[in-house]
């Protein structure tokens, strides 16, 4: 297209004399930044460029970050990680060149976005994500993304989404709620580490974490300093007993001293909320991540202390027992992947007992298929949301109205290797999904997202509205 073609198709010529009879009568003092802003206003944006690189995430290891440029601006985004991944979920792509990284390396899916995904997505308006995420799609042709790499496509994805964002000039919260049809917003109870275990920590502690849900907090704010409060008292109560030694953390900033049981982590969090004062205003939640313990049908909670591991084997039915004794002598209010991710006859029985939120990760892996199984079986009452395993926003927005749809609460959930990304901050708010799991409130790659939705409250002022004891339902 020659240059007078391109002014041409888009009457730039109107449009520079409409810019210069507006600074007129704007009387502005700089009349050279006022037409320059209005042309940029009065000119659609389209994508211009599309630049992957390979950076490390919070645990030291490869993940894409991308550069998406408009006539807006530039747009940065990257893909989270987690420290295991399912047969369910989209497919990271990693070069396992074990030279190099230890095999984690990403060069393959940085090369598809700069040579393959960039090529498809120029000259697209990046308002419509809908379009861009299945660009993406269609051109990958696998059914989890295995070709390009499910972190090359979601970093684009989410890129482009902040890019529609700055083109409508609306928060990014704003623009993800348009994108879902929503018209609210609210600021989610966070879901605070406090104890960390499983994969997620070197200690003897089976289960992936212990964490805290300030649902009587009346905004936000007060939710974060609970949350902060609380850990710092923790850290007081573990050094008491293990020495500072006990205050090393796990990949999402939690505490993980070497604990014997679950009960010893619970009393630990127990009298932390005490001394705090915020005992009415704290309920606990667990995440079990059983699959990563279970052996068969059956379950092996100490499969990480050498000397006890294979001794005390633990059935469905005896796991159950266990969570009914816990909620009965702690305030438990959510559990996440009570049993193995195939254990649907255990998962489906604990549910309907309704002794507190059941949460599916493993058990759904973010897949639209085992969601819509797990509706119909009742087999959880809880979506827990990663959007590296669906892999664009589009359809991180669809697994949400499908639990949605079935009346099931939904948290918004980091991975183990997170990056300064605040994205899911303002996916929280903007699907109105009522919790968000970002990790400790330690650690800049936790606070990013957890400051991220201070900043929102203070920007909606009195519309903001903290879902505190409505979490579940809202």
């Amino acid at each position: 297209m020659s240059v007078q073609e391109y002014l041409d198709k888009h009457t730039l010529s109107r449009k520079i004399e409409d810019a210069v009879n507006a600074a007129v009568r704007a009387k502005t003092p700089d009349p050279v930044l006022f037409i320059s802003n209005h042309m940029k206003k009065s000119v659609p944006s389209v994508i211009t460029k599309v630049k992957a690189r390979q950076i490390l995430d919070s645990r030291g290891i490869p993940t894409v970050e991308v550069d998406l440029y408009t006539n807006k601006g530039v747009f940065r985004a990257s893909a989270p990680s987690g420290s295991s991944s399912g047969m369910y979920e989209a497919i990271e792509l990693r070069d396992g060149d074990k030279g190099t990284y230890l095999g984690n390396g990403v060069s393959r899916a940085v090369k598809n976005v700069n040579e393959k995904i960039s090529e498809a997505l120029i000259g697209m308006d990046p308002t419509l994500q809908v379009q861009i995420d299945q660009a993406m799609i269609d051109l990958d042709k696998t059914e989890k993304k295995g070709e390009l790499g499910a972190n090359a496509i979601l970093a684009v994805s989410m890129a482009a989404c902040k890019a529609g964002a700055a083109e409508k000039e609306v928060p990014l919260y704003k623009h993800i709620a348009d994108l879902a049809g929503k018209t609210n917003y609210n600021l989610p109870v966070p879901v605070f580490t406090l104890i960390s275990g499983g994969k997620h920590a070197w200690n003897n502690l089976a289960i992936q974490e212990i964490m805290i849900l300030p649902i009587g907090a009346r905004k936000y704010e007060e939710a974060l300093q609970i949350g902060s409060e609380t850990y710092h008292h923790l850290k007081a109560v573990i050094t008491e007993r293990y020495g500072s030694h006990g205050c090393n953390v796990g990949e999402d900033g939690g505490f993980a001293p070497n604990i014997s049981s679950l009960k010893e982590g619970l009393e630990f969090v127990k009298e932390a909320i005490g001394r705090t004062g915020y005992n009415e205003k704290i309920k606990i939640a667990i995440g079990v991540a059983a699959t990563e313990f279970c052996i068969g049908t059956k379950y092996d909670l100490d499969y990480k202390s050498a000397n006890k591991s294979g001794q005390n084997f633990k059935s469905g039915e005896d796991m159950i027992d266990m969570y009914k004794e816990l909620c009965e002598a702690y305030p438990i209010v959510s559990i996440e992947d009570p049993f193995d991710k195939e254990d649907w006859v255990h998962s489906k029985y604990f549910t309907s007992l309704g002794l507190c939120q059941v949460v599916g990760d493993d058990l759904l892996m973010s897949n639209p298929k085992r969601i819509e199984r797990a509706v119909q079986e009742s087999a959880c009452n809880s979506l827990m949301l990663k959007v590296n395993q669906v892999g664009t926003i589009t359809e991180a927005i669809e697994a949400v109205k499908l639990a949605k749809d079935a009346n099931w609460s939904v948290v918004i959930s980091q991975r183990s290797g997170e990056s300064e990304d605040s994205f899911l901050a303002d996916l929280a708010v903007g699907l109105a999904t009522g919790q968000i799991k970002a990790g400790a409130p330690c650690r800049g790659e936790r606070l990013a997202k957890y400051n991220q939705l201070l900043r929102i409250e203070e920007e909606l002022g009195d519309q903001a509205f903290y879902v505190g004891d409505d979490w579940r339902h809202c």
